[in-house]
């Protein structure tokens, strides 16, 4: 009876506590399971453009590139984009540095009308650039820093293309399905800061109180169903008495 009393009283005030962020974990799952991770990326609205060719002795080398840098650079890397071929430095603190392949020079400033451009060539759909934003800061929502072009779209799912404001590449895709996941998401692990810290004590003591919750639930059951069975084999024996 003391086990009995005991396992009922953690699960009742133990489902008291959690019971809201149960419904918040079991709501998310569902979400998360219930989208396809592509469409919440927007990998079916983004197709990669065609680049404009190049000769490769028209390059300059990386050492000419790099001349001028002051910093240790710890990665070098030839990229394609659609502003034509660039060296991307890395160095081994601070923000990657952006050269033209071509001339050696960074990029001049992107205008408005070729990230609207640019965006629309690497849209997969019907829907047309509608609005072009420059961000002095990324958004939060990109998960990056410095400036980024947004250009909105008008489609049924609000989707974003974010541009580097060097290169014009698309460095990353929101949308109206992405922000709602990210909403159950940050529910489902307890960060509303950033999305991303799931070890947080929060999270940690709400697991354990759910798990202690399954288990006096399941502690319950076995009662129940001991005490069930007892009673069963109770009637079967006076039945069999009488007859």
């Amino acid at each position: 009876m003391k086990l009995l009393r005991l396992s009922t009283q953690i699960h009742k005030w133990v489902a008291l506590v959690i019971g809201l962020q149960v419904l918040f974990w079991v709501g998310g799952g569902l979400v998360m399971t219930a989208i396809p991770i592509e469409t919440v990326r927007s990998e079916h609205r983004f197709q990669k453009p065609d680049y404009p060719a190049f000769a490769i002795d028209a390059l300059i080398p990386m050492h000419t590139a790099a001349a001028g840098l002051s910093a240790p650079i710890d990665k070098a890397e030839l990229r394609h984009t659609p502003r034509g071929p660039a060296w991307v430095f890395t160095p081994k603190s601070g923000e990657p540095v952006i050269l033209s392949a071509l001339d050696g020079k960074p990029f001049p400033a992107l205008p408005r009308a070729e990230a609207l451009r640019l965006a629309q060539a690497a849209y997969r759909g019907e829907a047309q650039a509608e609005k072009a934003t420059l961000f002095d800061e990324a958004p939060r929502e990109t998960g990056r820093e410095g400036p980024l072009w947004r250009i909105d779209f008008n489609d049924f799912e609000h989707t974003s293309f974010y541009l580097s404001p060097e290169t014009g590449e698309v460095v990353t895709r929101r949308s109206g399905v992405w922000r709602f996941y990210d909403f159950f998401w940050r529910l489902h692990i307890l960060d509303f800061k950033n999305g991303e810290n799931f070890n947080h004590p929060t999270l940690i003591i709400l697991t354990i109180l759910t798990l202690s919750m399954v288990i006096s639930g399941f502690i319950l059951l076995w009662i129940k169903l001991a005490r069930d069975w007892t009673v069963h084999r109770a009637t079967r024996h006076k039945l069999a008495q009488k007859a």
